[in-house]
């Protein structure tokens, strides 16, 4: 891991956080709720205008389990999560090892939510800060204006406007994450990323 990327007081580091959750074609069933399976997390140095690191945290779902459908989406299995930990642990090292409560954070869309909605029912301290809103930039809604677009467009399509590959395998966490940090690089070079100019 990149020395930088592991310190959290570093001016300029970005945390760009990509969630995958568990999730079914159609209905969940009876008592099941969609919880967190993946944290991908890649790290932005905004002032050298490069991707510094990357890292992947399996997490264990409590009150459900890994359907068919979502491994065929995400390629995660059961057995994968079920060496995973605890939605907990996963905060706490987000919170040790890459700054999470004092880094600026990005996600493309709803992640920030789902943290709030599901460590509020686990009883897990928010990892980010609070208020929840606080040092969090939904790089979707960024890009939709910077590009004048009027659809917020998914994160495979914004690479295609934006002329970048798809790393590694969409709706990985890991490789999302990655790819948004190209996004993010990208509207920096725009001028339209928050204190970018």
């Amino acid at each position: 891991m990149d020395r930088r990327a592991a310190d959290g007081g570093h001016a300029g580091l970005l945390n760009v956080i990509d969630l995958e959750a568990t999730c079914w074609d159609g209905q969940p069933p009876p008592g099941a709720v969609s919880e967190i399976i993946e944290i991908g997390h890649a790290v932005v140095d905004l002032g050298a205008r490069e991707r510094v690191a990357r890292h992947r945290i399996l997490v264990r779902p409590a009150r459900s389990r890994v359907s068919a459908f979502c491994t065929e989406l995400t390629g995660i299995t059961e057995a994968e999560t079920d060496r995973g930990v605890s939605l907990a642990r996963a905060c706490d090292t987000l919170v040790r090892e890459h700054g999470a409560g004092g880094r600026p954070w990005a996600s493309w869309g709803y992640d920030r939510k789902q943290f709030v909605r599901q460590c509020a029912a686990d009883g897990v301290p928010y990892p980010f800060g609070h208020p929840a809103e606080r040092a969090h930039t939904n790089a979707k809604a960024l890009f939709t204006d910077a590009h004048g677009l009027r659809r917020r467009p998914g994160m495979a399509r914004a690479l295609e406007i934006a002329g970048l590959p798809l790393e590694g395998r969409h709706h990985r966490g890991v490789d999302d994450a990655w790819n948004i940090a190209a996004l993010v690089l990208h509207l920096a070079r725009l001028g339209a990323w928050p204190g970018s100019c």
